[in-house]
Parts: C-alpha cells; sequence; structure tokens
C-alpha cells in the first residue's frame, strides 16, 4: 500500500474514532502518533512533534492560567457585585450576566468560566424569580462568541496562529481577531437579547425545585411498585395535598417530568420524587402503596432508609478526573458518605444498572448525603455542586493578583516582548509561585484529551503534507474556487470547518484543514488569512448541538433543556455567525 493510502485509512480511522468514540480520546491519539511512526509516513521526530509544539505548549498554559483565574475566585468577585445589577426584569439579568462573562471569555478558556457561572446564575435567578432556562443557554453561547475576541481566547485560535507561524507565515497578533470577534459578539449578543426572550422555554431544572438548604423539608425517593393500589391514581388524590408533601418529579421510562401536573397519573415503575418534612414523608410511605427508592453506594444498591439527607445535582466538569470511569468505581460512598441516585445525560435519566455507566463531561449525579458531604465534594473539584448556589457569593483574596498575572501575559505578548509560549508557561509558573494555583489543580487543568488530541492532530497534518495528500484536495479546490471570488470560499471553507467542527472537535477541525487552505490560497496566489480565519471562526462557533461545545454541554441539566431547545434557538444563530463571517472576513483580511 502507498504511503498516500495507508494516510488516508489512517485519517478515515481517526475521523470515525472520534465520531463513534469506542475508546477514550486519549487512546485515540496515542495510537494515532504510533501509527504514524510504525508506518513510517513521518519521521519518528515528525510523529512526535506534536509534543514539542509550540501550540501545544501555549494551550496547556492557558489551561493553567484559565485555572488560575478560576481558583483564585475572580468570578466570586464579580458575582457578589452582579446582585444588585441584577434587579429589575429578565433584560437587566442578562445584561448583568453576559457582560463579565464575555470579557472574561476573551482572555480565559470560557469552560471553567461558564463553570462557575452556573451556580452564580442559578443563585440570581432564584433571588429574581426568573427560571434559569431564560439565561443560562445565553451565558454559554456569550461566551464561545468572546472567546474568538483574542488570540488566547480559544485554543482553536492559538492552533491556527501557530501552524501559521510553522509554515512560514508571519501568524496573528492578540488582538488581531478583536475586529471580527467583538462583531460577532454585538451581532451575536443582540441576537441573544432580542431572540432569546421568544423561543427559550420557561423550565425549571431540578435544581430550583430542590427545597434550600437549612429548611426542615426534605425530598426523597420513591417508587411505585407493580400492584399498587396508586396505579393509575392521579397526583393530586395519591400523594399530594393532606400530607404536606409535593411531587417534585416523576421518571418514567428513565424521562424525567419536572412538576408533573395534578391530573398525572401514576404507573407501575415510577420513580417518584416527594418534597415534604421527614415526619409526612415518612407517613406517606407507611399509609400509601409506594416504597423506598434506592441508590448506589458504590458497588451496593441500597434502600433508602433516611430522608433527612440532602438531594443535590452535581455536574462532572470537563477537567473531573471520574470523566470515562464507572459510576461504581468512582468510590463517593467510601470517600464522602455520598450515594448516587441517578445519572442524567442528555434529557435521560439513567437509574437502573447505574453502576456499570461511565461518567462524561457534562453528565449530572443526582446525589444524596449530609450537607457537610456535599461541600466536601464540591472542594474536590470533580464535581460542581448545583445545589448550594449561594455559597458562591463570597469575596475573594487571590483574585486581583490571578488576573493581574493574565493582565501581564497579555500586554506582553500584545507588545511582542516574547514568545507567546515563552510568556504562557512563564505565566503558569506565576500562577503557582503566588500560590493562586497549586499544583494539583495545576495537573488536574492540563486536559489530557485535548492536550493528546491537538498532539496527534499536527503530525498527522504534516504528514498530510509530506505525502502530498493537502497538496492533493488544495489543488481540488483551488481549480473548483477559481473564478468563483473570495467570498464564495470564505464562506465554503468556513462552512466545511463549522460542520466538522459538530461531529469531531474544534482542535482537530482546524489542524486538519489549515494545511489544506494554505495550499489553496499558493494555488490560487493569495494571502491564506482570510481562509485561516475563516476555520478559525469555523471551529469555534458551535451552538446547535449540546455536544457541539462542553459549555453547551454545561448547561443542559442545571438549564432543564432539551435537545431540541438548541436547535431552535442555536442553530439561526449558526447561519447569522456564518452570513456575518462570509460578509466581513474578505473586508478585513483583504486577500
Amino acid at each position: 500500500m502507498s504511503p498516500t493510502a495507508t494516510l488516508v485509512v489512517l485519517l478515515a480511522g481517526v475521523l470515525v474514532l472520534l465520531v463513534w468514540p469506542p475508546v477514550r480520546i486519549e487512546v485515540t491519539a496515542l495510537a494515532t502518533i504510533a501509527a504514524l511512526a510504525l508506518t513510517g509516513i513521518v519521521s519518528p521526530a515528525d510523529a512526535f512533534s506534536g509534543l514539542s509544539s509550540p501550540a501545544t505548549v501555549t494551550v496547556a498554559a492557558m489551561l493553567v492560567l484559565s485555572a488560575g483565574v478560576e481558583r483564585s475566585g475572580a468570578m466570586d468577585t464579580l458575582a457578589a457585585r452582579l446582585v444588585r445589577l441584577a434587579e429589575g426584569g429578565e433584560t437587566r439579568l442578562l445584561i448583568a450576566l453576559l457582560v463579565p462573562t464575555a470579557v472574561l471569555s476573551a482572555f480565559v478558556n470560557n469552560t471553567p468560566i461558564v463553570a462557575l457561572m452556573i451556580p452564580v446564575t442559578l443563585a440570581l435567578a432564584r433571588r429574581t424569580g426568573i427560571a434559569p432556562s431564560r439565561v443560562l443557554l445565553p451565558v454559554s453561547y456569550v461566551s464561545i462568541l468572546a472567546g474568538t475576541c483574542t488570540l488566547v481566547g480559544t485554543s482553536t485560535n492559538i492552533l491556527v496562529d501557530s501552524l501559521h507561524r510553522e509554515h512560514g507565515g508571519p501568524g496573528f497578533g492578540m488582538f488581531e481577531f478583536a475586529a471580527l470577534g467583538v462583531l460577532y459578539l454585538v451581532v451575536g449578543g443582540a441576537y441573544v437579547l432580542l431572540v432569546g426572550p421568544r423561543v427559550l422555554p420557561r423550565r425549571t431544572g431540578l435544581s430550583e425545585l430542590l427545597p434550600a438548604a437549612g429548611t426542615d423539608r426534605f425530598v426523597t425517593v420513591v417508587t411505585v411498585p407493580e400492584g399498587s393500589g396508586l396505579v393509575g391514581k392521579r397526583l393530586e388524590s395519591a400523594l399530594g395535598g393532606a400530607d404536606e408533601t409535593k411531587v417534585v418529579e416523576v421518571v418514567r421510562d428513565e424521562v424525567p417530568i419536572l412538576g408533573p401536573a395534578p391530573e398525572f397519573e401514576l404507573r407501575a415503575g415510577d420513580v417518584v420524587l416527594l418534597e415534604g418534612s421527614a415526619r409526612s414523608i415518612h407517613g406517606l410511605i407507611e399509609r400509601k402503596g409506594v416504597e423506598p427508592g434506592t441508590a448506589l453506594a458504590d458497588d451496593r444498591r441500597v434502600r433508602i432508609s433516611r430522608v433527612d439527607l440532602r438531594i443535590a445535582e452535581a455536574v462532572v466538569t470537563p477537567t473531573s478526573s471520574f470523566r470515562h470511569r464507572r459510576v461504581r468505581d468512582l468510590g463517593l460512598s467510601r470517600r464522602f458518605g455520598i450515594q448516587v441516585l441517578a445519572l442524567r445525560r442528555l434529557g435521560r435519566q439513567h437509574q437502573y444498572d447505574l453502576g456499570s455507566l461511565r461518567i462524561h463531561s457534562g453528565d449530572v449525579l443526582l446525589v444524596q448525603g449530609e450537607p457537610a458531604s456535599l461541600r466536601a465534594i464540591q472542594e474536590d473539584g470533580d464535581l460542581l455542586l448545583v445545589e448550594g448556589a449561594e455559597r458562591t457569593l463570597s469575596k475573594p483574596r487571590k483574585a486581583p493578583l490571578a488576573l493581574a498575572i493574565l493582565a501581564a501575559v497579555v500586554a506582553l505578548a500584545a507588545f511582542g516582548a516574547a514568545p507567546l509560549p515563552v510568556l504562557g508557561v512563564a505565566g503558569a509558573a506565576a500562577m503557582l509561585v503566588t500560590g493562586c494555583l497549586d499544583p494539583r489543580d495545576a495537573t488536574r487543568a492540563l486536559d489530557p484529551s485535548v492536550l493528546l488530541l491537538i498532539a496527534a492532530t499536527i503530525p498527522l497534518g504534516t504528514a498530510m503534507e509530506e505525502v502530498g495528500l493537502a497538496a492533493r484536495i488544495a489543488g481540488t479546490i483551488a481549480e473548483l474556487g477559481d473564478g468563483l471570488g473570495i467570498f464564495v470560499l470564505v464562506g465554503a471553507v468556513y462552512l466545511v470547518t463549522s460542520l466538522l467542527t459538530e461531529v469531531v472537535s474544534n482542535n482537530a477541525s482546524a489542524v486538519l484543514l489549515v494545511p489544506i487552505a494554505l495550499g489553496v490560497a499558493e494555488g490560487l496566489g493569495i494571502d491564506p488569512k482570510p481562509l485561516l480565519v475563516a476555520i478559525a471562526f469555523g471551529a469555534s462557533a458551535s451552538f446547535a448541538t449540546p455536544i457541539g461545545y462542553q459549555t453547551n454541554t454545561l448547561v443542559m441539566g442545571p438549564g432543564g433543556y432539551l435537545f431540541r431547545d438548541y436547535v431552535r434557538f442555536g442553530a439561526p444563530l449558526n447561519v447569522l455567525t456564518w452570513l456575518t463571517a462570509t460578509a466581513f472576513i474578505p473586508l478585513l483580511w483583504p486577500a
């Protein structure tokens, strides 16, 4: 088999593994590096070049810098000041949330920013009486849009810049993306403020229905067994009213139904979340045809015997060490005394065979335990506790120092004082030396799935150039694009990048398409920058699904969103940003 055919087979296999991942991304990445070296498509030195690439180093450094800002409590300071600004209606709340989100996301990785904004948003939504579903998705979208404004706002911009420099180009300045990025932010922000109130649902997440900590009301899980006298009866006559209990949620066939109507009829096998005093819940279980539910205590199923334990939602963070592990192997019961009631993923609630499920980023675990135990898992950093959002509103100590370090890195890079990888590593070291971040959190911030995927796709791009595959694809595109004009070409490149990002990843899409874009520009005799900008922005703007971008996944559970909410609200924004990019990139970066 020729080197070109071998590479095509390898490239197809990698794309299939990324779209339908039977193994972890890290495994696919390492296998790709090994395959490139063993098949001789590239030299061993080139196969491992991605590990030492300035792009990989810079992305790693920026992840640590982002974690330093996150852990220092910078968002807590902003949140404390948002409380007064947020009062006065939905539009005012949105503006109060979106402005700081945009400012920070322009310079810091937006995933931890949104993770921190979730409890802040829920706390402010509760105070103002506004449904979280009206504001959480706009926060995610604005963070994505703002990340395109600077070179360090998203890893995609860093990658495109680094690859351009490696191919002999001048690269991009710190604020060179700002012209289009700010336009994106203005257009997208206006869309969010004007269209959001018309299409976003008024839907409350489970966390908003749970009683606040410190009250004498609790939530527990009961099931309706076969043969129960409650089968076929309405909730109003079966479980509510006189017994001072309220049905928070019914789960039927793994589909959660929040706040079911009084006329909702029960069926055998329904799982019911009941709120009430300990006495009323115990009395209901004793008198009615329901049984206490069960929970997973590591690898054992146990009957729920206490109703005074707190129930909370806990979101799996993108850098959590729990990712890819089975629920039964987390050791939450052994380490914290925490039991798992269910796992929520993409609108479904999984309760049966729970222990064998593998954890994904953005999953929501429904857990129960003592308040101190719930605080402990929050402090451990692997889970974002949605319940108890009020504790986020506290004044930090290290925030000014962490923000000063980040500002110094950005300013020095903007003035060209040193290469960005050097400044990034220096800034990361400063975060550790000053105590803004401890080594454990810094290590956790180095997301192996992101870094290893970059390290694997960089030599893939090199291989495409060495065997001539990139040149062949670029030549074909150049022939088809000759005479069509730069606007059509930019629009086509953006659209292909955007669609590929939806099924692979933003970084992989950018790395694989940059060599082709450079070849197309060379074949047509034009400046490659407009095509590279189209790749950078096309890979970053993903709004139509909850799985296209990590921040969209994070807000799904706390916001109570369904898949169709993303399509309805996000797909028009995808089209709007595509049209904006097509119209303005050739004007801002003439070919």
